[in-house]
């Protein structure tokens, strides 16, 4: 089993729980969200981003590891809302690789520049 796997599995599951494909609201977090709209999710990718950020500056592995995958979480509630999969940003993050982050900031960069100069 990999972690792609477990990742296909919860993106299954998250799937599942829309309210468009049955999800209840009143029984699913995952449903409860996804029907207040993007403000709700969006609000708690947030607060999780603060989480990890705080974790992280009070150097506590374990709850770093807990917020991450709190964040990780809620940004999969954002993918399956936007019909998106996380193989979706895993093919992003193998088409970085081997391209160093400054080579990969600039590409985006000049990308953004020729989309509005062909505007």
């Amino acid at each position: 089993m990999t972690s792609n796997d477990s990742l296909a599995r919860l993106a299954a599951v998250i799937e599942s729980r829309k309210p468009a494909n049955g999800g209840d609201p009143q029984t699913s977090y995952v449903a409860r969200l996804l029907d207040k709209g993007p403000d709700a999710f969006l609000k708690k990718i947030g607060e999780e981003a603060t989480e990890v950020v705080m974790a992280a500056k009070d150097n506590d592995p374990p709850k770093i590891v807990s917020e991450v995958a709190d964040l990780w979480f809620h940004c999969m509630i954002a993918l399956a809302h936007h019909g998106l999969a996380p193989a979706d940003v895993i093919r992003e993050l193998e088409r970085r690789e081997g391209l160093g982050g400054l080579d990969e900031k600039a590409l985006r960069k000049a990308r953004r520049r020729e989309g509005e100069a062909g505007s």
